[in-house]
């Protein structure tokens, strides 16, 4: 296991772990990415009112997220999926996708999808429809998260109505792993998304299980059956209803009073509460997790001494109670001791006597270090960026001001490296996809400009290979890097959350916290 998974019933919680960290191809399965809890035959019909954190700035899949802090709930019912992971074994499971196959070790992929796969306006989702979507992912003007996945492939060639085949820049055979947990793994119509921003959002088509009814935007977006949905009789219920809500606290009262059924969740001490109150829960087993990233292209974080003056002066544990009431996990290590590439590396430390010396040493060179926080506008991202600031204030020759921004300005000043501090993550199913793409030199997900090339030769070797035995000096070279480097400063093991009432069934995650809605049906 790279972290703590837990399913818990309504009955009491129940907590195991298990994850292997394998290949990134396999064969098509009925179990899907997690089995339901109960069993029973679905019913048809019903309402689903689920809540996500993240307020969408588009219904096009580009700016839209695949993980648990975003909409994934929103952008599977829209578009469906191609293909997913289970989230233990991390084996694929085939959906509107039936292959995904390299045979020269991750240079070219082979993928095949269904025949006669259409989309709601009547046009085909075929190889030309993935290829234009994954194309389009690169363009910078879209601004999508997903664009430092899709910038990996080199070409795509259409091969026949199913056939795509995919070249990469450079060898990974574990890219599935990356297509399923992004954008990539959502598929719009290429007609519709011709006619504009604008338009599109009035009116998204894709070929998923569910279609737009209408947007209020702030407010909700309200869907309906998917008739001509592939997989008949799915989906099961009649329509859902997504709510944006950014605080902790309000997802909790909505789930405990029964105002919502399914809530994406981002909070330890949240899912306790949730666990005590009878509802059910899944959190996704992770490595890595979330980190304070500090910019090294530009001052003060360009200077080594200035991220190690920061990192040293923290106290970790006083951060987790200020924001989760000391209900979160700081990670102690890159990996769980019960992962193959576990070693035994710290990743925190605290020394403030050293802390002062290397702010006053930098001071003393006319550069004393000052910085701003670019935070999201959830109640946790202030409370940490006002713990770190308190924190800070103990000593000499440091300034910290936090600066909170909504979400589509946090992800636009992100990609274009506006920023000194902000949250970041490398949330670690299969070690590769998060841990080149956040560290990488030549990644474009690298938002805190990390340039190092012995980093750089482990994060390779570790790709290239599919032998874990092989891999694992690669990732202990990766782990004693990041420590010399301090790219920032992890304070929270990642929480890929997913809960829901007692009277809905059939919840199936996939990737980090990604719900299927086709697969839920309720009951009175």
């Amino acid at each position: 296991m790279m972290f703590r998974h837990r399913r818990v019933l309504s009955a009491g919680a129940a907590a195991f772990a298990a994850v292997l960290l394998l290949s990134s191809c396999g064969d098509s399965g009925s179990d899907g990415p997690s089995a339901p809890i109960e069993s029973g035959d679905p019913v048809a019909g019903g309402t689903l009112e689920v809540l996500q954190t993240g307020e969408p700035r588009s219904l096009d899949p580009a700016a839209l997220t695949n993980y648990w802090a975003f909409q994934p709930t929103l952008g599977n019912a829209l578009y469906g999926t191609l293909m997913i992971n289970d989230i233990e074994s991390l084996e694929i499971d085939y959906r509107m996708a039936t292959e995904f196959s390299t045979l020269d070790g991750g240079k070219t992929f082979t993928l095949k999808l269904r025949p006669d796969l259409v989309f709601t306006d009547g046009t085909p989702l075929d190889a030309a429809a993935v290829k234009y979507n994954w194309d389009r992912l690169t363009d910078p003007t879209l601004g999508s998260t997903s664009g430092r996945w899709a910038a990996q492939i080199e070409e795509t060639r259409v091969e026949d109505p199913t056939t795509l085949t995919v070249t990469m820049r450079s060898e990974n055979p574990h890219y599935a792993q990356a297509v399923v947990g992004s954008s990539l793994n959502w598929i719009a119509s290429p007609a519709a998304l011709e006619q504009g921003q604008a338009a599109f959002d009035e009116n998204p088509i894709g070929a998923g299980p569910f279609t737009l009814e209408s947007w209020s935007r702030q407010d909700a977006v309200k869907l309906t059956k998917n008739p001509d949905y592939w997989d008949a009789p799915k989906p099961y219920l009649d329509s859902l209803t997504i709510r944006t809500v950014s605080d902790t606290n309000q997802r909790v009262n909505a789930m405990t009073t029964g105002a919502a059924d399914l809530a994406s969740e981002t909070n330890w001490e949240s899912i306790d509460k949730l666990e005590s109150a009878g509802l059910n829960a899944e959190v996704v087993a992770t490595g890595g997790g979330q980190f304070m990233g500090m910019n090294f292209r530009r001052a003060p974080f360009d200077d080594e001494r200035a991220r190690r003056a920061v990192a040293l002066a923290v106290d970790l544990d006083a951060i987790n109670t200020a924001v989760y009431n000391g209900l979160g996990e700081v990670p102690e290590t890159l990996f769980a001791d019960s992962s193959p590439f576990f070693t035994d590396i710290p990743l925190k430390e605290t020394d403030p006597e050293t802390a002062q010396k290397l702010f006053d040493e930098l001071a003393g060179e006319g550069k004393p270090v000052s910085f701003s926080f670019l935070s999201y506008p959830t109640t946790e991202s202030r409370t940490l960026g006002e713990a770190l600031q308190a924190q800070l204030s103990a000593f000499e020759n440091v300034e910290m001001n936090v600066d909170v921004v909504d979400y589509p300005q946090a992800v636009a000043r992100t990609g274009s490296h506006d920023f000194d501090m902000l949250i970041s993550s490398a949330v670690i199913q299969d070690p590769d996809s998060p841990l080149w793409l956040a560290f990488h030199s030549a990644s474009a997900g690298n938002n805190v400009g990390v340039s190092d090339p012995e980093l750089d030769a482990a994060l390779d070797a570790g790709r290239i290979s599919e032998d874990v035995d092989e891999r694992k000096p690669a990732y202990n070279t990766v782990q004693e890097r990041l420590t010399e480097l301090v790219p920032g400063i992890w304070y929270y093991r990642a929480v890929p959350g997913v809960v829901w009432a007692d009277n809905v069934h059939g919840v199936e995650v996939y990737a980090l916290g990604s719900p299927l809605p086709e697969e839920i049906w309720v009951t009175e």
